[in-house]
């Protein structure tokens, strides 16, 4: 079986560029101030996953069904109808920073946001700290 199946992969294109890019001011706005939260949280550069995702750190997985790769620790995306973001769900407290955070909708692991105002900001980055730590705790780097 492959070791990294997964679409959405690490690359060199520029984060900066990409935000640039985001047609929508209020969206490009959020997403830079969302940089600047994950960046703090995770002190790891931001860097480009697929043509579309910024992601913070790296982890290396591997299922019970043998399948393995790397993936992000935690990021977003400024899509067309809401700001994306990727963070792990499972944690101990991720029902109740859930609950505190505002209006929102989620997905299989992703949180969407309209926009920023209609979040808790400082309830979005202990999610983000807690998502970190949680992955660093269930994937630990063996190098």
């Amino acid at each position: 079986m492959a070791k990294n199946q997964n679409k959405t992969t690490l690359n060199n294109s520029s984060v900066d560029d990409f935000l640039d890019s985001v047609e929508n001011e209020k969206r490009r706005e959020d997403s830079k101030k969302v940089l600047k939260l994950m960046w703090e949280v995770t002190g790891e550069d931001p860097k480009m996953w697929g043509s579309s995702i910024v992601g913070f750190g790296t982890y290396h997985y591997k299922y019970a069904s043998g399948r393995e790769g790397d993936f992000m620790k935690v990021g977003f995306s400024p899509r067309k109808t809401s700001l994306t973001l990727y963070i792990m769900g499972g944690f101990k407290r991720h029902d109740e920073l859930m609950e505190k955070l505002g209006k929102y909708k989620t997905g299989k692991s992703c949180l969407y946001i309209k926009k920023l105002e209609d979040v808790e900001l400082e309830v979005l980055k202990d999610l983000v700290k807690e998502s970190v730590a949680y992955i660093e705790e269930v994937y630990p780097d063996k190098e």
